[in-house]
């Protein structure tokens, strides 16, 4: 039975762009998929490996045209680490939407009752309408809040933490305001790129699964009502054409 808690993907998905999520950051394509488990597993790897290959440091000389100093700034040990499970989050991410699209369409088909109301030691749920620009908008203020507001506990708070711990190591609080007070050679100074780099790639998943998850709440809200009223409401006899 499908809960308005647990449910996450309530329509077949594109598994291309799954999986580039998976590939701008590993972890990104299974949380959009619901295996959260998984998902927080290779995003802690993938924060633990990066520092250690200095693969964001290598790819700010990269950007720079600084070649030579890209490649010694590699550790090749911890690259040989970091290829196949990165290659690995893609593809399961991308295999794993091609079976929930299965899944998806399984479930449409044999109309599988939707739980209104769920309650847990985690949080009380309740499935109705959301707004998914109010969603977007509170991930762009800071990221993990639209998924908190759309009552995705275990996601927002896990992102709102690694956004949190991102800021602290690339200090960029700290530029923000060297910033707005004009300091910016002083900025630039005080910023750690190789954190820093993680921060669009995690700022933009946030505002982006946000925002799908509140249209895909609303489209079940509407699937929910939709079989009460063919349930309860709906006389036995009448054939809607």
């Amino acid at each position: 039975m499908t809960t308005a808690f647990d449910i996450v993907q309530i329509k077949p998905r594109n598994p291309w762009v799954v999986a580039w999520w998976s590939a701008a950051f590993p972890g990104f394509g299974h949380l959009l998929l619901g295996y959260y488990t998984k998902g927080f597993v290779l995003i802690v790897w993938e924060l633990f490996i990066n520092t250690k290959v200095n693969l964001n440091e290598a790819m700010v000389y990269s950007f720079l045209g600084q070649f030579d100093e890209a490649k010694l700034a590699l550790v090749p040990r911890w690259l040989l680490l970091y290829i196949p499970i990165y290659i690995y989050a893609i593809w399961d991410s991308y295999s794993k939407t091609i079976e929930l699209n299965k899944h998806c369409l399984l479930a449409e088909r044999v109309r599988e009752p939707i739980k209104l109301f769920t309650m847990n030691g985690l949080a009380i749920a309740l499935l109705n309408k959301r707004s998914p620009r109010r969603a977007l908008i509170w991930s762009l203020i800071f990221p993990g809040l639209g998924h908190l507001y759309l009552q995705r506990l275990p996601g927002g708070a896990f992102i709102s933490v690694s956004c949190i711990a991102i800021s602290y190591y690339s200090h960029l609080v700290e530029a923000v305001v060297l910033i707005v007070c004009g300091f910016l050679d002083q900025a630039r100074a005080v910023m750690d790129p190789e954190w820093f780099c993680f921060f669009p790639s995690m700022y933009c998943f946030a505002a982006y699964s946000a925002y799908v998850m509140g249209v895909e709440m609303n489209e079940l809200f509407d699937r929910e009502q939709s079989q009460y009223f063919r349930t309860e409401v709906q006389p036995p006899n009448y054939n809607l054409l």
